[in-house]
């Protein structure tokens, strides 16, 4: 009966090779970080010392190896707090790239409407002087060449991305 119980305690060989897995594709994913948010994680060192090999390594077969050694690694540590940080990160970079594409289409209506959209655009970010964006557009509308006025776009642009709100 005492193989019965542990049997029933102990995950399935599929299960184990689920986990094992994911925890692989978690360190796949710590490869890929960005060096400014993979130093700020608190990993075990050999562990940091396998993905930082893993950086290095060129040869395909021997990439495979140094993921498979990082997943093998993975299962002595907590995968949480990875996953969390991971998960930040991603969310950090989807909401900039939102930002972004928020000023890029206030910029092109600016751009499309004109002055009347100075008062919507000052609505919807209150820091923005109606004043000082009304001369970068008439910077932009008085243009006579394509380079001035993508000169011009690009200062409104800039103007609009330091004083969107996040």
């Amino acid at each position: 009966m005492d193989e019965d119980d542990s049997a029933a305690e102990r995950p399935s060989k599929s299960a184990r090779k689920r986990e094992s897995a994911a925890l692989q594709q978690l360190g796949e994913e710590l490869i890929d970080l960005p060096e400014s948010v993979f130093a700020e994680l608190e990993l075990p060192e050999t562990l940091h010392d396998a993905i930082l090999a893993a950086r290095r390594i060129s040869s395909r077969g021997a990439l495979l190896r140094q993921r498979q050694f990082i997943g093998r690694l993975m299962r002595s540590i907590d995968p949480a707090p990875l996953r969390a940080a991971i998960d930040r990160y991603r969310l950090r970079q989807r909401s900039s790239g939102a930002r972004f594409h928020a000023v890029e289409e206030w910029r092109d209506r600016l751009l499309l409407e004109g002055s009347s959209a100075i008062a919507a655009l000052a609505a919807v970010a209150p820091g923005v002087d109606p004043a000082e964006l009304a001369r970068l557009l008439g910077a932009a509308t008085r243009a006579h060449d394509e380079q001035a006025r993508r000169t011009a776009a690009r200062a409104l642009f800039r103007y609009l991305d330091g004083h969107f709100p996040a």
